[in-house]
């Protein structure tokens, strides 16, 4: 293997692995605070510990997430110094903003939240909640700003005499017309991975409870996991909703900006007019004519390209390889076709254990039912990992499809405005790599350890014991009464601790 290569399998084992963290960060920070709000509003104690309960797991996933973000971008100086001396001026604006804005925000709110139970008046110390959901989808926007540079440039022009690309407007890059598809898209999976991971524990412990035989434990299950499930799908079919008519519209956006990724979403290899789309194949795809059609559907591919469902014709891979060896000289301008294709699909199919879940969850808990069903608490664990992989498989996709490119080229902009992988990694030796790859690999191992070790243990301990509710203002002004404790005190420091 080349350092291309092991810089290229680094960079992919570190984004995935980070980035299963990030959409429950994303979505589970608002959720969090929806369950305070219901209980400032409602003053019923289920809430608040649920607040509380699902605070724990939010504060353990956002700070292995901070752990495991901060190496991506010291990779951008080590393994990608070309591509980071070409695109710098432009790259480094929205990770800047990411950074001054949105983290600090971020990180000073969510002191506030963890430490304010008993120090912040009820209100103030909700607020702090939601500054904290702000920021986390903030963050998320200032990030695909810079990713959606590379899938389509704007707001820059590419500098001969440097041989860089230089900003020329900020608004340009952050109202880009693939940022401003992409961000809703991250979003809404970021729902679903939060819905599904809130109606999932809900279920698991509803039946748990339901099944105790316990009146006060049934009494529970009713009044506190059967809401917080039914809260939870509901999150999820709307999100569900939400995903398929923004990636709709990425799909024509990517028809647009990127055929050569469509063409190979699909292992399109010749220009045909309405092509079926496949939801099953057979052969390596790399090569085009040994794959064989199992299952097809019509009219998809036309109406994900064009918004019609016929009339309508799509390039395929090797047409558009002829016509980018002339535009851009010649090289290998596919990617792999068998990850592109099977990532698409992956992407779509694990989505579908959150439909399933919800809708299941739904039903069983209609009418004021409480579910009992071993096969359901089996169903809510096992669809818990379905949205985090679905949004790993996209991610490949988006990111594989576009390959050989790190900065594609926009086909009304600059022609000078791209960058191949091969021209922005770093001059290091293989074994230079190799040992950053190894060394990067064992200490994400080790984190994902400590994630799930942390996660379950608190999933099965459960939310603490009813206590009373943190005190508005103290006698000083403040959240309590200074000088001691409060009956909340063990709490905080649950929580200070998963922080």
């Amino acid at each position: 293997m080349s350092a291309l290569d092991v810089s290229r399998w680094q960079f992919g084992i570190t984004t995935v692995y980070h980035f299963l963290l990030v959409p429950l960060t994303i979505g589970l920070a608002p959720l969090v605070a929806a369950m305070q709000t219901a209980w400032v509003i409602t003053g019923k104690d289920h809430w608040l510990r649920l607040t509380k309960f699902f605070g724990k797991l939010f504060l353990i996933n956002f700070a292995l997430g901070v752990a495991t973000g901060i190496v991506q971008e010291f990779q951008f100086g080590m393994n990608w110094s070309e591509y980071s001396r070409f695109v710098g001026d432009v790259f480094g604006a929205p990770l800047a903003l990411e950074g001054l804005i949105a983290f600090f925000m971020e990180s000073t709110f969510l002191g506030l939240w963890i430490f304010g139970w008993t120090r912040l008046p009820k209100l103030v110390h909700l607020g702090a909640m939601w500054m904290v959901a702000i920021g986390v989808n903030a963050s998320a926007y200032f990030i695909v700003a810079a990713n959606s540079f590379m899938q389509h440039p704007v707001g820059a022009r590419f500098n001969p005499e440097t041989g860089r690309a230089e900003l020329d407007s900020i608004v340009a890059v952050l109202t880009n017309n693939t940022l401003l598809a992409a961000f809703p898209h991250v979003v809404a999976g970021s729902f679903v991975t939060a819905g599904t991971f809130v109606a999932g524990i809900a279920g698991w412990w509803m039946v748990r409870k339901a099944r105790s035989g316990d009146a006060a434990q049934l009494a529970e299950a009713r009044t506190m996991w059967r809401p917080a499930a039914i809260a939870g799908s509901w999150v999820m079919l709307i999100s569900l909703a939400a995903l398929f008519f923004t990636g709709d519209t990425q799909g024509k956006l990517m028809f647009e900006q990127q055929p050569m990724k469509m063409a190979s979403a699909e292992s399109l290899c010749h220009t045909k007019t309405d092509p079926d789309f496949s939801i099953l194949t057979v052969g390596t795809h790399n090569n085009c004519d040994s794959v064989t059609h199992v299952l097809d559907v019509p009219g998809v591919l036309p109406y994900l390209a064009k918004g019609k469902f016929s009339d309508v014709t799509l390039p395929g891979v090797i047409d558009l390889q002829k016509e980018y060896n002339d535009k851009y000289g010649v090289g290998d301008y596919r990617p792999n076709l068998f990850v592109t294709y099977w990532s698409f699909r992956a992407m779509i199919g694990l989505a579908a254990g959150s439909g399933l879940l919800a809708l299941a969850g739904l039903w069983l808990t209609r009418r004021g039912r409480v579910p009992d069903q071993r096969r359901f608490s089996w169903l809510s664990l096992l669809a818990i990992p379905t949205p985090f992989l679905a949004n790993s498989a996209g991610w490949v996709f988006t990111e594989m499809g576009r390959q050989p490119w790190v900065v594609v080229p926009n086909p009304t902009g600059d022609p000078n405005l791209r960058l191949t992988v091969q021209e922005g990694v770093s001059n290091h030796s293989v074994t230079t790599v190799v040992v950053s790859l190894v060394t990067f690999t064992l200490l994400y191992g080790a984190l994902a350890i400590v994630w799930f070790y942390l996660m379950r243990r608190y999933v099965i301990h459960g939310p603490d014991k009813a206590a009373p509710p943190p005190t508005d203002t103290g006698p000083d002004g403040t959240g309590g009464p200074p000088g001691r404790a409060s009956a909340e005190e063990p709490a905080v420091e649950q929580l200070s601790f998963a922080y």
